[in-house]
């Protein structure tokens, strides 16, 4: 981004009216986004994954979030039915559908979610969830994590943070990775 110009061309396209807002996004560790928020520019966004499970491995919304808001950098949430479960099935025993997920994501303090809608049933769900949505207290919001503790904890149903499934190896050096994913 710095070091190749990347945050030049994205200014350049904020000068000429292309672009009104500038972020990053990433999914592996909330250590790489605090370091993005350290460099030497003022980030409009910052994107991660938020849901039940996060809160128990990596965090996000425990050490980027607070951050986040702190210098109002704006949080966009994703990965809201913890990464890749399909229809808000978390995993056994969680007992979490999609509004769950949902709620618990939109109650903590976000600018925005990002999900996804791959067909007009996710759609209509999805419409659903927003038009009752209703934020959920802290109480509840710490039951729902404390749920996912046990499933969550060593980042195995998040494997987007927990393996170098996801790694691409111009990323993997970037931040110090070997190139080559091995085992």
């Amino acid at each position: 981004m710095f070091e190749k110009g990347g945050i030049k061309a994205a200014l350049e396209a904020q000068q000429a009216g292309k672009v009104r807002f500038i972020g990053f996004t990433g999914h592996k560790h909330p250590e790489l986004h605090l370091k993005m928020i350290e460099k030497p520019f003022a980030w409009d966004t910052a994107q991660m994954p938020i849901n039940g499970l996060d809160a128990n491995y990596r965090s996000f919304q425990k050490l980027v979030v607070p951050v986040c808001n702190e210098r109002s950098i704006g949080v966009l949430g994703m990965k809201s039915l913890g990464g890749g479960f399909p229809k808000g099935k978390l995993a056994d025993g969680a007992k979490l559908d999609a509004i769950a997920c949902r709620r618990y994501a939109l109650s903590l303090p976000l600018s925005s979610l990002v999900v996804g809608i791959t067909s007009r049933e996710d759609l209509q769900q999805e419409l659903g969830i927003a038009r009752s949505f209703k934020p959920m207290p802290a109480d509840e919001l710490a039951q729902l994590a404390a749920r996912t503790k046990d499933l969550a904890g060593d980042g195995r149903y998040e494997e987007f943070k927990s393996t170098q499934s996801f790694d691409g190896p111009y990323h993997r050096v970037q931040h110090g990775f070997p190139e080559k994913v091995t085992g």
